[in-house]
Parts: C-alpha cells; sequence; structure tokens
C-alpha cells in the first residue's frame, strides 16, 4: 500500500515534506488499530527510531573512543580538575534566597 504522508504535526518542524511511503497491508493493518492518525504514528515512530539510533552510535563511540579522545579519558576526571581552582568560599550558600519550582506558577520563595 502507498501512503501519502506529511509530518505537520510535529510543533518544532520548521518545514514539512510530502513522502511516499510503501508499507505491506498488514503493516498498515496494525497501525490502524493503534492509531487514527496514521502521519502521526509513522512520525513518532521514526523519531524513536532515529533517536535510538543516535543512542546507539553515541554508546559505540564511548565503547571504541577516537585515539585522541582516549587519552583524554585515561587521563582521567581527577587529574583534570586537579588544575581548577579550590571552589571554597567562591559561593556563599547561606547569601542567596531559596526558592522552589512550582509548576503554573514559576520559582516561588520557599516557606
Amino acid at each position: 500500500m502507498e501512503y501519502d504522508h506529511i509530518l505537520s504535526h510535529t510543533p518544532d518542524m520548521s518545514t514539512t515534506e510530502r513522502v511516499t511511503v510503501t508499507l505491506s497491508a498488514d503493516l498498515v493493518e496494525g497501525i490502524d488499530r493503534l492509531e487514527r492518525n496514521r502521519s502521526r504514528f509513522i512520525a513518532e515512530a521514526i523519531e524513536h527510531e532515529l533517536a535510538r539510533r543516535r543512542r546507539d552510535a553515541l554508546l559505540s563511540s564511548v565503547r571504541s573512543p577516537h585515539p585522541e579522545t582516549a587519552e583524554v579519558a585515561d587521563t582521567g576526571l581527577g587529574d583534570w580538575t586537579s588544575d581548577l581552582p579550590d571552589d571554597e568560599g567562591l559561593v556563599d550558600v547561606a547569601g542567596g534566597t531559596a526558592v522552589r519550582w512550582i509548576e503554573g506558577q514559576g520559582w516561588v520563595r520557599e516557606a
């Protein structure tokens, strides 16, 4: 089955493209059983798959880093932070105002 598809539901997309996707009848029936809006279902499935592939690529990069990156990683966080200035006295924790986030209201002072 061929299906014209417009990705107009995704709010952060500045432009949309019409694509033709060919799917088996069984796959289309499965989509239709779960979702009335095929375009939204297919767009969300693609977004999930792209995110999964980006995560897989990142994990692969972490497992097999570039040689220059591996040298930095081998140095370790302790060595890297040893050159940073001591943070004692940089922030006066008693000098601030305690706040917390409340959904629908924003930041409010702690009581």
